[in-house]
């Protein structure tokens, strides 16, 4: 399979999530005519390497939707170059045995979600790791208020933009 077929079948994956799964975000009311999120073209150029330092895993109050605080576990920092820029991002624990960046960039408010999206970090138990920005997808409160997800810190605000992965969710997605 190639790395664009890998991505587009993840896409399909996650959008059949989003229709189907008894545990999908989107309210019952829109999976009904649900065709599908927006995603930016597949560019192997946003599958970046960087620099993975873990640490002893540390609570921390990160900023959510909820407009508190709430607490998260960090496990390490992710330094990469993007553009002319270089960046130390904070890598969060997801609970559930991966890891992850929360990060805003120049899309988010205009093209992306304003509160950011969020991309997996690959191999985070070596040095050199992956963010593969054509997997950047949306947090859970984009499809559902209800939810409170956590808002990247400021050491996650990428200046450039990072055309890659999914777009801001629209209900006029729906038919």
């Amino acid at each position: 399979m190639t790395y664009e077929a890998g991505i587009a079948a993840g896409r399909e994956e996650r959008d059949l999530f989003l229709l189907e799964h008894y545990a999908s975000p989107l309210p019952e009311e829109d999976q009904v005519g649900f065709e599908g999120l927006d995603y930016y073209p597949v560019d192997p150029a946003w599958r970046v390497r960087g620099t993975f330092t873990g640490h002893e895993p540390k609570k921390v109050q990160i900023p959510s939707t909820s407009g508190m605080d709430s607490p998260y576990t960090t496990v390490g920092v992710f330094d990469v170059g993007i553009g002319e820029s270089t960046y130390q991002l904070v890598v969060v624990d997801d609970g559930d045995g991966g890891v992850f960046v929360p990060f805003r960039d120049g899309t988010s408010g205009t093209e992306t979600y304003a509160g950011g999206r969020y991309v997996t970090v690959e191999a985070a138990d070596t040095e050199s790791a992956v963010l593969d920005f054509n997997t950047a997808h949306n947090p859970w409160c984009v499809y559902d208020e209800e939810f409170v997800c956590p808002l990247p810190p400021a050491s996650n605000w990428i200046t450039e933009p990072i055309p890659a992965g999914e777009k801001m969710y629209q209900r006029s997605q729906l038919r």
